[in-house]
């Protein structure tokens, strides 16, 4: 039986096997397509150029157009509530000028968080933090409680995405929302410097913790506000923070489940008891195996991008240790190396395995390893998903 996109990723979610593996592009800021790989895509299919809008400036990640996401069959729908990262602005348009100033390097503009974000002029691809707001190791609590920063529940944020997010679901499609921010880990690295938050933690944990509780009680409120605004149509809610490198993670283990499991735990029962049925999606990048049965137990039920090519991050060990506890979302082709470098011959050979070892018994949504990137060959997306559309059927 053939469903439709809503049932198809609602069922594997619920661990049960689908009419075909579902496939997402740019549900989120964070499994979609960089614009310069989108305007190269847009000409290998013979599309005209359009006007895409980001769905976040700092990674120059676009939301494809309706013509794009149909003739790929994609399942998802994207919601990105406004923020300063995802501005509606042409790049280099009039409005982006009137936002940025020109240095040397390159272009910057302050974000709604205080955080400096610069795009170099010489083969700009992404903006970088080049400025943090309490950068520095005198930082005080005090200082941090006085630095001004979104309230989080602004009604302006979510202006016209009720009527989208029906719009998509009278198309069958599964509604996937993107959070206000970063992670609370992640987000504690921008206010104070990687560095300094991460000596923070060992040092001066007083800090780091109220740091990571300013931006939860943010989130708690964009949440809240995003719920009642949206109902039940959201299927999905994004929210990430990177706790992963390629060998292993960037803390230990047991400070991560001290200092920031409970914050997001408390994060997860706050929205699941506001809104029951939405899946909570989880974005963490690299090797974090380890923490993968401490996702479980605080109620995450997908993770993502599946870094398959990680230390520990194996797709075969993943479902055989995971796959009843937890979905997948992403893993479907290497990134690194094969989407971009590989032949299309190769991308085709790696998807297969991919969905040999992920796709049995439903639990996965296919999607690349985090974003498409600029330098990824129009060829391989195609290679990629006639592979997904040759292999990813039905497992039954």
């Amino acid at each position: 039986m053939t469903m439709d996109s809503r049932t198809r990723l609602l069922t594997t979610l619920n661990h049960k096997e689908p009419d075909r593996v579902p496939f997402d592009l740019a549900g989120s800021h964070v499994s979609g397509i960089s614009l310069k790989a989108y305007e190269n895509l847009r000409r290998h299919l013979g599309l005209s150029p359009d006007d895409p809008v980001l769905a976040d400036m700092v990674q120059q990640v676009v939301i494809p157009g309706d013509d794009v996401l149909d003739m790929l069959e994609v399942d998802t729908r994207g919601l990105f509530p406004l923020s300063s990262h995802n501005i509606p602005l042409p790049m280099y348009g009039e409005k982006w000028h009137q936002c940025h100033s020109e240095t040397p390097e390159g272009w910057q503009y302050v974000d709604e968080w205080g955080f400096t974000q610069c795009f170099p002029k010489q083969d700009g691809l992404y903006y970088a933090i080049t400025e943090h707001p309490l950068d520095g190791f005198e930082a005080t609590v005090e200082a941090l409680d006085a630095l001004p920063m979104p309230a989080g529940g602004e009604a302006w944020r979510f202006e016209g995405l009720a009527e989208k997010a029906r719009g998509f679901h009278q198309q069958g499609k599964a509604v996937v929302v993107k959070s206000i921010c970063a992670g609370l880990f992640e987000m504690g690295q921008r206010i104070r410097g990687m560095e300094n938050f991460l000596c923070d933690m060992m040092v001066s944990p007083d800090l780091a913790g109220r740091a990571m509780d300013r931006v939860l009680e943010i989130k708690l409120r964009f949440w809240e506000t995003a719920i009642k605004e949206l109902g039940d149509t959201i299927d999905v809610v994004v929210e990430s923070d990177d706790y992963g490198t390629q060998d292993s993670q960037l803390i230990r283990p047991e400070q991560f489940r001290e200092m920031i499991k409970p914050r997001v735990a408390h994060l997860v029962k706050h929205i699941k008891g506001l809104a029951p049925n939405v899946k909570f999606f989880f974005h963490s990048c690299g090797n974090v195996r380890p923490l993968i049965p401490d996702f479980i137990e605080i109620g995450i039920d997908i993770l993502n991008p599946v870094h398959i090519a990680a230390e520990g991050m194996d797709p075969i060990g993943l479902k055989r240790d995971f796959g009843n506890e937890i979905s997948f979302w992403g893993g479907g082709v290497e990134t690194q190396e094969v989407l971009p470098k590989g032949t299309p011959e190769q991308v085709r050979d790696d998807v297969r395995r991919n969905v040999d070892a992920l796709a049995p018994g439903g639990g996965w949504v296919f999607n690349t390893v985090h974003n498409i990137q600029a330098d990824c060959p129009p060829e391989n997306i195609m290679a990629m998903w006639k592979a997904l559309r040759e292999f990813g059927g039905s497992q039954a």
